[in-house]
């Protein structure tokens, strides 16, 4: 009878050991990939603040002309391509609508314009530093003009190469109506970016 009541005891005891470290705690709410995502896109923001806040500080605080007196910025051709951008966005909801109703052709279509879209802006955007006629080092007006819309630029190649993965997956059908975190994740960065030109554009080139 003694023997028994031990053995139960320690089949009991047993049954709540734990070893090794504690399971890590989640929420059940967030998505641990997703949280990343808009921990970093926060970050972000704040080093666009910084930038936008040297600009402010010429064109208010010290009232110096913007652009800097005898040059000129392409409106028209930024404004061209802050139109290619923004289609990239509607093309990207557009493959992520797709891959939710299992339609793996509009999907990859979709991907794949997106791709090739910000391929575009990004060339346009290296040629309208090849053709603007100033240089970063000129004035404090040109240094800010280069370091946001260069920081934008270098945000955009990041873009770039996380669609370049999701295009190649996409195309080797790893993705489905219930799995494709993979999409979304990076397409809530690339619609950060094209939301950060709007605003660069609008300040940098309108105002």
């Amino acid at each position: 009878m003694e023997a028994a009541s031990i053995s139960a005891h320690a089949a009991g005891h047993g049954e709540h050991d734990h070893h090794g470290p504690p399971p890590a705690n989640s929420s059940s709410r967030v998505d641990p990939a997703l949280l990343g995502m808009l921990l970093f896109i926060i970050s972000e923001v704040m080093v666009f603040g910084a930038f936008f806040t040297a600009y402010f500080f010429i064109r208010v605080a010290q009232g110096d002309p913007w652009p800097a007196v005898g040059t000129t910025l392409p409106v028209q051709v930024a404004g061209v391509n802050t139109a290619i951008l923004m289609s990239s966005s509607l093309t990207l909801h557009w493959a992520e609508q797709a891959i939710k109703r299992d339609n793996r052709f509009a999907f990859k279509a979709g991907i794949l314009i997106t791709f090739l879209l910000g391929c575009t802006f990004l060339f346009i955007q290296i040629n309208e530093y090849a053709n603007i006629g100033f240089a970063p080092q000129d004035a404090a007006q040109q240094t800010i003009f280069y370091s946001l819309t260069g920081l934008h630029g270098a945000h955009v190649f990041i873009g770039l190469c996380l669609l370049l993965f999701v295009t190649i997956r996409a195309f080797r059908g790893h993705y489905s109506p219930k799995s494709h975190r993979g999409v979304e994740v990076p397409g809530i960065y690339w619609h950060f970016v094209d939301i950060m030109w709007i605003v660069v554009y609008t300040t940098v080139y309108i105002l």
